[in-house]
C-alpha cells in the first residue's frame, strides 16, 4: 500500500510537471505542436495579424484565401489554418466560400472588451510579481526602460515593443489559461489604438503607466501591481471613450 506521504510527493511531482505549470505562454497561447505547416501556421498568421492591426488588412474587406496566399508567399493550407485561429480572436470572420472578413471596429465592442482585459491584466500582473525569477524581474525592467525610452514617430514600431512587453510579462505570470483569454484582448486593443492614435496622441502617457506596472511587478508588490493595472485600465478606457467625442 502507498502511504499517503508517498502520494502527496507524487501529486507534488503531477503538478510540477503538468504542462500549465511549465509551458510558455507568450506568442500562440497554449497551441499544442501541430503537423508539417504548423510553422508557416504560425509565420502566417503573425503576419495576417500585423497586417489586421496597422489597417493593412482594412476592417470590413474581404479576402480569399489565395489572395493573401499570393500576399504572403505562404502555401493556401498555412493561411487557412492562420485564419481559423484568427477567427478565434475575433480578428476576422470566417465566410464560407468566400474567404475571410476583417472584423469591424466598434467602439462599444472595444469598451466591453476593457471589462475582461482589466480583469485579465490585474490577475497577470498579480501573479508576474509573486511568480517571477530574478532574471525575468530584470528583463523585464530593461524591456519597460527601453520602451520609455522610445522616441520614433513609427507607431508600429512602439506596438511591437508594446506587445513583447505585455507577452512577456503574462510568460512570468505562469497562468496559460489566463494569457490565451488576453492575447485577443491585446491584438484587438492594438488595433484600435493604431485607428485612433493621431486623434488622441498619448505615447509618453500610456507608458508611463505600463512602466509603473513593471516596476511594482519587478519589486514583488502583488497589490501594487494590481492598483496600477487598474489605473492603466483606466486610463486605456478614458481613451477610448475619447476617440466617440473626437468625432464630433
Amino acid at each position: 500500500r502507498t502511504s499517503r506521504a508517498e502520494s502527496r510527493v507524487r501529486a507534488k511531482a503531477q503538478v510540477k510537471a503538468s504542462p500549465a505549470a511549465t509551458m510558455r505562454v507568450g506568442g500562440d497561447v497554449g497551441r499544442p505542436a501541430g503537423g508539417p505547416h504548423s510553422g508557416l501556421s504560425d509565420q502566417a498568421r503573425a503576419r495576417l495579424e500585423e497586417m489586421i492591426v496597422s489597417l493593412e488588412l482594412a476592417p470590413g474587406s474581404i479576402w480569399s484565401e489565395a489572395e493573401l496566399s499570393a500576399r504572403l508567399g505562404i502555401g493556401r493550407t498555412p493561411v487557412r489554418e492562420a485564419l481559423q485561429r484568427l477567427e478565434g480572436d475575433h480578428l476576422v470572420r470566417i465566410l464560407p466560400r468566400h474567404g475571410a472578413q476583417i472584423t469591424e471596429i466598434n467602439v462599444v465592442e472595444q469598451l466591453l472588451l476593457l471589462e475582461l482585459r482589466r480583469a485579465l491584466d490585474r490577475l497577470i500582473a498579480a501573479d508576474a510579481a509573486r511568480r517571477c525569477t530574478t532574471q525575468e524581474r530584470s528583463q523585464l525592467l530593461k524591456m519597460a526602460e527601453r520602451l520609455e525610452a522610445f522616441e520614433s514617430e513609427d507607431v508600429l514600431a512602439y506596438l511591437r515593443q508594446h506587445y513583447e512587453l505585455k507577452t512577456f510579462l503574462a510568460d512570468c505570470a505562469r497562468n496559460p489559461f489566463v494569457a490565451r483569454a488576453v492575447m485577443p484582448c491585446y491584438a484587438m486593443s492594438r488595433r484600435f489604438y493604431y485607428l485612433y492614435y493621431r486623434q488622441v496622441p498619448d505615447i509618453a502617457t500610456a507608458t508611463k503607466h505600463h512602466a509603473e506596472v513593471i516596476r511594482a511587478v519587478v519589486v514583488g508588490d502583488e497589490k501594487a501591481a494590481a492598483a496600477a493595472s487598474d489605473r492603466l485600465m483606466d486610463y486605456v478606457e478614458k481613451l477610448t471613450r475619447a476617440t466617440v467625442s473626437s468625432r464630433f
